[in-house]
């Protein structure tokens, strides 16, 4: 059974607890069955907000502290949340969660099910260090949450719930896969993988080995085709191979060069074994993704 010490709520508070009506469409639809929200809301200043769950909740809940700090009891495992942490917990799972005395926490929820939540709680749980992660302020991320809010306060018609729900599963997403959108910006940033992918994309008509792209760039080829593969989650010759084949199908797509002529020009000189490359890339050989292209 729930407790609360919550009484008279928090000034500046909000909250939507959703139908069931609305619940239900959203389980039954081919779109939002996957993920649905059923409450959320913000708290802000939340004195004296504690809540103890012995049983836990029938649903996975999402807490993002903007400001003050609190505490989270999971499994008998205290986790203290301050500004800019986010906290998921599962559901069914005992709990407990607190506001601070001195400095209560300010904190924005949801409430969320559906058939992909529990993969969504495994990859948080996979990817953040003690079930909690840093996430930078943003505006935007606010603004995103004052929309979603809005928007399930206006309207129930079922595209509408559709969208609402979508954007719920981004905003959350976004903290899930923080960690993720940290390390694009760094791959982004790293300059000798760049180098070699610009040199290969200048390079489509020609041919090269790991052993010369290697000496090029003054490595080893194990150094480097291990920073390339952990930067780009290929190796470095078959992403070389992949933009010739991506070259390929624009040729298909926009010339009317013949096959063999587009072979030569992304560096094949045998264009069966063009064809073949192209066939375990595309699925299909180049003559018949050509013959898709005008059905």
């Amino acid at each position: 059974m729930d407790n609360t010490a919550l009484k008279q709520g928090f000034l500046g508070q909000k909250m939507i607890a959703l139908p069931k009506v609305i619940i239900n469409v959203a389980k039954a639809n081919p779109i939002t069955k996957n993920f649905y929200v059923s409450d959320l809301g913000y708290y802000p200043m939340a004195y004296n907000h504690h809540r103890i769950r012995k049983n836990g909740a029938n649903q996975y809940i999402f807490i993002y502290c903007t400001k003050g700090k609190g505490e989270i009891q999971l499994d008998n495992v205290k986790t203290l949340i301050t500004p800019n942490q986010f906290f998921i917990i599962p559901k069914n799972v005992k709990h407990e969660y607190r506001a601070d005395k001195n400095d209560p926490w300010s904190i924005y929820w949801f409430h969320f099910k559906g058939n992909m939540a529990p993969e969504l709680y495994n990859r948080y749980t996979a990817t953040h260090t003690n079930n909690y992660k840093n996430v930078a302020f943003s505006v935007d991320k606010i603004e995103q949450f004052e929309k979603i809010f809005n928007l399930f306060n206006s309207n129930s018609l079922e595209n509408h719930i559709e969208y609402t729900n979508l954007l719920s599963l981004n905003f959350i997403s976004s903290f899930i896969y923080h960690d993720f959108e940290s390390n694009i910006e760094t791959n982004t940033h790293d300059t000798l993988v760049d180098l070699i992918k610009e040199f290969l994309l200048n390079n489509l008509n020609k041919n090269f080995t790991l052993d010369e792209i290697a000496e090029k760039f003054n490595y080893s080829k194990s150094y480097l085709h291990t920073k390339f593969k952990i930067k780009t989650g290929y190796p470095v010759l078959v992403f070389f191979n992949l933009k010739k084949i991506q070259k390929a199908c624009e040729y298909l797509n926009y010339t009317d060069l013949s096959i063999k002529e587009i072979s030569f020009k992304v560096g094949f000189d045998d264009p069966l074994y063009f064809s073949r490359i192209f066939k375990n890339f595309m699925g299909k050989s180049p003559r018949n993704y050509k013959q898709n292209l005008t059905k």
